[in-house]
C-alpha cells in the first residue's frame, strides 16, 4: 500500500502543547486518529512527527491528501 485510507473528510483540532511531540499518521488507518498506533507497519507509509512551538490549536488532515502534512490545507474539500 503507498496510497493513505482517508480516515475523515474533514481536519481534527487539536489543542497541542509547547514543546511537545505529535506523531501523525499518514495512512489512515489508525485508531487514534489523527495520531500514529502502528498500524502503518507493512504500508510503505511513515507517521510524521509535528512538534508544537507554542500551545494552540492546530488543525491536523484527517483525509491525508493535504500538501502541507500534516495540517490541513483544504484538501478534502475536493474529495
Amino acid at each position: 500500500m503507498t496510497e493513505p485510507v482517508i480516515a475523515q473528510k474533514e481536519p481534527y483540532a487539536i489543542d497541542v502543547k509547547a514543546g511537545k511531540s505529535y506523531w501523525w499518521c499518514a495512512c489512515g488507518q489508525s485508531a487514534k486518529q489523527p495520531f500514529c498506533d502502528g498500524r502503518h507497519k507493512g504500508s510503505g507509509l511513515e507517521p510524521l512527527e509535528y512538534k508544537a512551538s507554542k500551545d494552540m490549536t492546530v488543525w491536523f488532515c484527517g483525509c491525508k491528501q493535504t500538501g502541507a502534512s500534516p495540517l490541513c490545507d483544504g484538501a478534502h474539500n475536493k474529495l
